[in-house]
This record gives structure tokens, sequence and C-alpha cells, in this order.
């Protein structure tokens, strides 16, 4: 299991997440490359909460591919496009993660690969090998 630490020599996380993850020796990794609001036909959500709630589950089914859950994330980066997004994007985050409080970046930039996307999230996920994947 994934140890996340909170160091007392320095401030607070501003959000729920965590400063330090550490990992078990032996551990098995998963990428996930930054998820956009695009659902498997191809169709952009509308708005930024839907496309935040749609990215969280493109995340969450490439974690499913990999063998792992949301509660094997030990970094997340999100990327904003509009600073005024930041208060739901950690709403919608800390409904997908609950507890779970993860090493965290939160970027703010001036666009993403496509026009319409609003935001991107990628992920990185670790825990004891499983051995091998059937199928």
């Amino acid at each position: 299991m994934t140890e996340l630490i909170n160091p007392t020599e320095i401030h607070k996380p501003a959000s729920s997440y965590s400063h330090v993850a550490v990992t078990p020796p032996g551990a098995r990794w998963v990428h996930v490359s930054g998820q956009i609001g695009i659902d498997a036909a191809g169709r952009t959500a509308e708005g930024f909460a839907a496309q935040a709630e749609q990215a969280w589950r493109n995340v969450l089914a490439c974690l499913a591919a990999g063998r792992m859950d949301l509660g094997d994330i030990v970094k997340v980066t999100t990327y904003l496009v509009d600073p005024a997004h930041v208060p739901e994007s950690r709403a919608i985050r800390a409904r997908f993660l609950g507890d779970h409080a993860p090493a965290s970046t939160l970027v703010i930039v001036r666009a993403l690969a496509g026009p319409a996307w609003l935001v991107e999230i990628e992920a990185v996920a670790a825990k004891r090998d499983p051995g091998p994947r059937d199928g």
C-alpha cells in the first residue's frame, strides 16, 4: 500500500492532496496519459463540470485496464485553462477520490491541444504486483 505523508516541517496542503507518496518495494506502476472530457464515442462534453467528470471517468477506465483503481493513484496532475475553475475542479476531484489524497499538481495553462478542451487530468498509480493479467 502506498504511504501518503504530509511532513510537519512544511506547510499543510492547500487542498485534498499529500506532499509525499511512497510506494512499496516491487510495486507495479501504471501511468495514465492526460485524459480530457471526451467520451468513448468521441463527443466532447459541454461545459467545465461535464468535461472534468468525463476526464475522471476516463482516468478510472484507464486504471481499470491496468488492474488498478482510484485508490491506487499516487500522483495526479490537473491542467486547467481557466483559474476560475479551480474550486469546481477540486470539488469534482473530491467526489471521485473521496478521502484518498495522492500527491498532486494543479497547473493553469493558456490552452490545451484542442480548443474546446477545458481540463486535462493525468495520473500515476502503483500497488503491489497482483501477477499476470488474464486475457
